[in-house]
């Protein structure tokens, strides 16, 4: 699978500075994280909710998780965990669990926790699960225009990152 073409187009379009990175596969975001030598509150991941018949993108630092009663408060909503299957259809250009944090790009509500808001660049899977791109947290913004909310809860420390 190659790094969706809709993404680097809209990256280019919006004359974005990024870089694309290459790294072992690797499946989880922390993972992923130390892969790419980068910390954990820098690297983007992306989670999938569902609220009533609606999906939506919720994207945490890769050092937290999500918290399903911050989430709900967030949208005034109840929300649960999306299910792949139900949600892989949404990415057709994505390897599954390598959704790019680009909501706007899949017709996705997104929201963008706190932690990684406050952070001066981030990194995220670029469709694949051997790519990432990095990129000033300021352009992702600008492009995205995510909802900013307390969404998650820091985990403990991985063990050698």
């Amino acid at each position: 699978m190659k790094i969706p073409k809709r993404l680097i187009d809209c990256l280019n379009e919006n004359k974005a500075k990024y870089e694309i990175l290459h790294h072992s596969d690797a499946v989880t975001a922390q993972r992923i994280a130390q892969a790419e030598h980068v910390k954990g509150r820098h690297h983007a991941k992306v989670v999938i909710v569902k609220s009533g018949d609606q999906h939506l993108m919720m994207v945490l630092p890769a050092d937290h998780q999500i918290d399903l009663k911050k989430a709900e408060k967030t949208i005034g909503n109840a929300v649960s965990l999306g299910k792949e299957e139900e949600f892989k259809s949404l990415f057709p250009d994505c390897a599954i669990g390598a959704m790019p944090p680009f909501g706007n790009l899949y017709n996705l509500a997104t929201y963008v926790d706190k932690h990684l808001a406050e952070q001066d660049y981030i990194v995220f899977e670029a469709g694949t699960h051997t790519d990432a791109i990095r990129m000033n947290n300021r352009d992702y913004k600008k492009i995205v225009k995510p909802k900013v909310a307390d969404l998650g809860i820091k985990l403990e420390p991985m063990r050698g990152a």
